[in-house]
């Protein structure tokens, strides 16, 4: 653990900042605790070495619109997103939006500190094209179904609302899932997503996929 990193942690509820805050202290980490988004959207540019941990719900400018405002100036902060109220949807939102990883409240120690170290070891150079390669093989080894029902995780629908789009039942999705998330080596949602925005650009559509009308995925969303 680098002793030039500052945790950044933006969250509204004071009894949470302070409770995160010795935990990061007594974990060997330098820590900024902020009540709001504009107090440390205030301080960039940021020189060092930096990770941002900001709640998800708060007041003016949520954890969502601060990703979204860092990415518009170009800050290259890694990015954690916290939540007492988290799901699939928050959770793609959270990672469109340049989020590292989402992590729902109450926290565990052991998880966010493995998503900090996490967050900071994705910031080196970009993805090389073998790493690319590597995940577009991967994708390449789903069905057409199990292509459509990735479509419908990474736009951040439950099982159910993708099973009502597919014509399936719930239970037959949450096989798919499983396969997809084991074909695409995925441990979990946030790292699936890395996966596909890795990827996103350069990705053909997949062969087998069965074609949906634009938009059928989000206009239920």
């Amino acid at each position: 653990m680098a002793n030039d990193l500052t945790i950044h942690l933006v969250d509204d509820e004071e009894s949470l900042r302070r409770s995160l805050t010795f935990l990061l202290v007594s974990a060997g980490f330098a820590v900024r605790a902020h009540s709001c988004a504009k107090a440390f959207l205030e301080l960039l540019p940021l020189s060092g070495r930096n990770c941002l941990v900001t709640d998800l719900c708060m007041p003016d400018v949520d954890g969502i619109e601060l990703l979204q405002w860092l990415r518009r100036v170009n800050s290259d902060v890694p990015a954690i997103v916290i939540t007492g109220q988290g799901d699939v949807a928050a959770a793609v939102q959270a990672m469109k939006a340049g989020a590292s990883d989402f992590l729902e409240k109450p926290l565990r120690e052991e998880a966010l500190i493995a998503a900090i170290n996490g967050a900071i070891g994705q910031r080196r150079p970009g993805r090389t094209v073998a790493d690319c390669e590597t995940v577009a093989a991967r994708l390449r080894q789903l069905t057409g179904r199990e292509y459509q029902v990735l479509t419908g995780v990474l736009d951040g629908l439950q099982n159910k609302m993708i099973a009502y789009h597919l014509g399936i039942s719930a239970r037959t999705v949450e096989v798919h899932r499983a396969n997809v998330m084991a074909k695409m080596g995925a441990r979990n949602l946030a790292e699936l997503m890395r996966m596909a925005i890795a990827i996103d650009a350069a990705a053909e559509p997949h062969e087998t996929a069965k074609a949906l009308p634009a938009n059928a995925w989000t206009t239920y969303i």
